[in-house]
């Protein structure tokens, strides 16, 4: 190469300008005209040191991208990572990495905390407090919205698992907010009791299922929270106190379903009933039968669910009721065995693998292992987006479900338990159906105009639709929160599996299901006034899209109170996080309204001293005035509300000299910056251009 640039620079010439350029031409006219003989070497010896340094600076730079490329931390199931010259830097010893069970939300922190006892827990979240640093209260990470995930800090109360006293005659049982569900139910069996209801895992976390809403089925039965008679709340501005029906009921009602934010749950005594059998009867039927019985069936049943298949009539009800209760003995035998009722998909995942892998050899004997869950996830990852795959697959699980039906007889916590997959994207609504005695019937018809949104649009929906039925809950933040006792909710979930672990293809899979979830969201939610389960809800990132959701929540919800009692109960936010902050802002809000201008009230947190906000008419013809914002024991005015204001909601407002700043939006400041001297210099000593 070397001698290449030689030759072509030497027989190139030199280049000259024109000494008499024409105005006319172009500005700049170029002659060639041969080197000497004498200047030939000196030439050639300058640009050979040149060639030299200019090879030398591009083979660095092809190095250091080579060693960028090679060593940037891509996941470990990208395609294009043919090779690996450096290993991934490990992370330090310090740092943990917490990711909820599917997989979709993760942070690192070099804070997570697991005290052993509430005097520790106690400990902890008072010097949290003192110091100002976040320990969001985080349990198992079954949550798919990774609620309870904070980059700052968690606190775990995963060895706080004791349950601390059973009373048999009032059927209640005090427990640790660390024990698990499975934990708490293996202990009340020796006593003869068990929990009302269950979800459909029974690995949470007592305080993470009663904080989120979480919820089982059936009309007659309430959300799990409304089985909490009292709490004990470790909070950081008021320590430990306990709420209940008779101490506090407006705080108990609120803090139930509180999402952690207004203190770390570190009791709970829960009202508990009779050990009991149930006998599950599971059969197939089509919306034209649960039409005509749909009323009857919803008031009959303790327990009961339907799972909608897309793409097909089949709807799969499963139905539990006491044994004590049933008319005589149930038909345990089923008419096909496991294998025939898993025959259809074993074919299916065959056929499947020959036609995606080609010549590649299929174990029968390995797929033969496999239950149907697994069978669902092995063949939906052949083809997650294809909608004419997903469609066979759907047909196989209808199929699955026909050659399933009967009943099974076995204690509550057992039956009521149901495989939900492997990770997966979900989103879940709840929305008010009438009462027992006048179903609405809202319900059904919201399903068909999902299946009808699903089929005109070509989702490719995986099975189930999930159904289920909760009455009413007291808890003023549940879903389910009314003050009609015999009101009643259907809450409905859509899905779609991850059950691949390449990044490129969960990336689409993503992108697909939030698709999905926004043509429910925008042709259903609004009509049948859904709101979405706590655990479940993902925060928008358009920046309009979030200021909806806000406006939304706040028609359901009394954020005003619940805000109220955070500030009082954690004024630092050190139990919040980014979802928590998002979801319910704490920030005061500008409102402008016809003829005046100014701030809602609420504490500025520079040394703690409470803003006076005074209204002032906003003269025709002029730009709003400043609000004059006075600090208690001072005289100087501060533009506040510039700080006060998220990002998002930031405005073109006067500065402190009644000038419109250049700028819509300013950087975020964090409350360290709120300081005298800050405000010394918004106030004026220093002033400046915004």
């Amino acid at each position: 190469m070397l001698r290449f640039l030689q030759m072509r620079r030497c027989s190139a010439g030199a280049l000259l300008r024109s000494p008499n350029p024409s105005p006319a031409a172009a500005p700049l006219i170029l002659h060639p005209r041969a080197f000497s003989a004498g200047g030939t070497a000196s030439s050639s010896s300058v640009s050979d040191a040149d060639v030299r340094k200019y090879l030398g600076y591009f083979a660095l730079v092809l190095g250091c991208g080579a060693a960028t490329y090679y060593s940037f931390p891509l996941p470990d199931g990208a395609k294009h990572k043919k090779a690996q010259i450096f290993r991934y830097a490990p992370l330090p010893e310090d740092l943990h990495t917490v990711t909820n069970w599917s997989g979709t939300h993760e942070v690192h922190t070099r804070v997570f905390l697991q005290p052993e006892s509430i005097e520790e827990l106690e400990a902890t979240v008072r010097e949290a407090h003192e110091k100002r640093s976040r320990i969001r209260p985080v349990g198992s990470g079954l949550s798919p919205n990774g609620i309870g995930l904070q980059r700052a800090g968690m606190v775990n109360l995963a060895l706080m698992d004791k349950v601390l006293e059973v009373d048999k005659e009032a059927r209640r049982v005090r427990v640790q907010a660390g024990a698990r569900v499975s934990q708490l139910v293996d202990a009340l069996r020796e006593h003869g009791l068990t929990l009302q209801n269950f979800a459909s895992i029974r690995e949470q976390q007592v305080g993470g299922i009663v904080q989120v809403g979480a919820h089982g089925t059936g009309a007659n039965l309430p959300p799990i929270d409304e089985q909490i008679v009292s709490m004990k709340l470790v909070t950081p501005a008021k320590g430990t106190i306990e709420v209940s029906r008779e101490k506090d009921p407006e705080l108990f009602y609120l803090a139930r379903c509180g999402l952690g934010g207004l203190g770390v749950v570190a009791e709970v005594t829960i009202q508990c009933v009779e050990r009991h059998e149930l006998v599950e009867h599971t059969f197939v039927s089509n919306i034209k039968e649960i039409k005509n019985n749909h009323k009857k069936w919803l008031a009959e049943n303790k327990h009961i669910k339907y799972l909608w298949i897309p793409y097909t009539d089949t709807v799969v009800v499963v139905r539990c009721n006491p044994l004590s209760k049933w008319k005589g003995q149930p038909k345990l035998e089923s008419k096909y065995g496991k294998n025939d009722a898993l025959q259809h998909i074993r074919e299916l995942c065959c056929d499947s693998l020959k036609k995606y892998r080609g010549g590649e050899s299929i174990d029968d004997s390995e797929i033969n292992q496999l239950s149907f869950t697994e069978l669902r996830d092995k063949l939906l990852a052949l083809d997650p987006l294809n909608k004419d795959h997903v469609k066979k697959v759907n047909q196989a699980e209808a199929d699955f479900w026909q050659k399933s039906e009967g009943y099974r007889v076995g204690w509550s916590d057992e039956i009521l338990g149901f495989d939900c997959g492997g990770q997966q994207w979900v989103s879940e609504t709840c929305f008010p159906v009438g009462t027992l005695a006048k179903p609405s019937m809202r319900d059904l018809e919201y399903i068909e105009k999902l299946k009808q949104v699903i089929e005109s649009e070509g989702i490719p929906a995986p099975a189930p639709i999930e159904q289920r039925w909760t009455a009413s809950s007291r808890s003023l933040m549940s879903p389910a929160s009314s003050s009609e006792r015999d009101e009643i909710f259907s809450w409905v979930g859509i899905i779609m599996y991850l059950p691949t672990t390449d990044a490129r293809q969960r990336k689409q899979i993503t992108e697909e299901f939030f698709n999905y979830r926004h043509l429910a969201q925008s042709k259903l939610w609004d009509e049948y006034a859904a709101y979405e389960h706590w655990a479940k809800i993902e925060i928008p990132k358009d920046k309009d899209e979030l200021a909806a959701l806000q406006a939304r929540l706040r028609k359901r919800f009394p954020i005003e109170a619940y805000n109220k009692a955070r500030k009082e109960l954690d004024p630092y936010r050190i139990l919040s996080n980014g979802m928590l902050e998002k979801l319910f802002p704490l920030s005061e809000t500008v409102l402008q309204r016809p003829g005046e201008f100014f701030l809602l009230a609420g504490p500025f947190n520079a040394h703690q001293q409470v803003l006076q906000i005074r209204r002032h008419p906003v003269p025709s013809g002029r730009r709003s005035p400043l609000p004059r914002v006075r600090l208690r024991g001072g005289k100087r005015r501060v533009n506040a509300h510039r700080h006060q204001l998220p990002l998002q909601e930031r405005r073109r407002l006067p500065d402190v000299r009644g000038r419109v700043p250049r700028r819509e939006e300013y950087q975020a400041k964090m409350p360290t910056q709120f300081a005298r001297g800050a405000l010394d210099r918004q106030c004026g000593r220093r002033r400046g251009s915004p």
